[in-house]
């Protein structure tokens, strides 16, 4: 299967990407480097795509499971190397449940499965940096 995603200059530092969803956003440079900060940071989004993927997958466990979850939200923390081109070395990912009746031990074999079998955002990142991850319990 092949993705095909079209990024359209929109002048200056910005631009727009488009996704097989449909759906459009716009990337953009902040004021330091010659943009507007009117869009999205091409790094920061890698980013997002991580805790995306592996959200999407612990999501679709919890459902299948049948688990008690209140909310969920993944932290991500990157170190950003020194030298040009700057990539990110080091990732912690931080898997942050809250919920009066959370099954820590189903919650974390769905991040496991996640982390281990299922995101292949994960598996990109693994091939280029270090990942911590880590799982916080928060009971009502």
């Amino acid at each position: 299967m092949t993705n095909h995603i079209t990024t359209k200059w929109l002048g200056e530092m910005a631009f727009e990407s488009n996704n097989p969803s449909g759906h459009t956003f716009k990337i953009d440079a902040g004021p330091d480097d010659g943009g507007k900060g009117e869009g999205f940071r091409p790094k920061a989004l890698m980013l997002s795509s991580l805790a995306g993927c592996s959200g999407l997958d612990v999501a679709s466990l919890i459902k299948k499971m049948k688990l008690e979850v209140d909310d969920f939200q993944i932290e991500t923390i990157a170190n950003l190397t020194d030298e040009h081109p700057k990539y990110y070395d080091k990732v912690v990912i931080e898997y942050h449940f809250y919920g009066s009746n959370l099954k820590e031990a189903k919650l974390q074999k769905a991040i496991d499965l996640s982390v281990e079998k299922y995101c292949g955002v994960m598996e990109m990142f693994r091939r280029f940096a270090e990942l911590d991850i880590k799982t916080v319990f928060h009971h009502k």
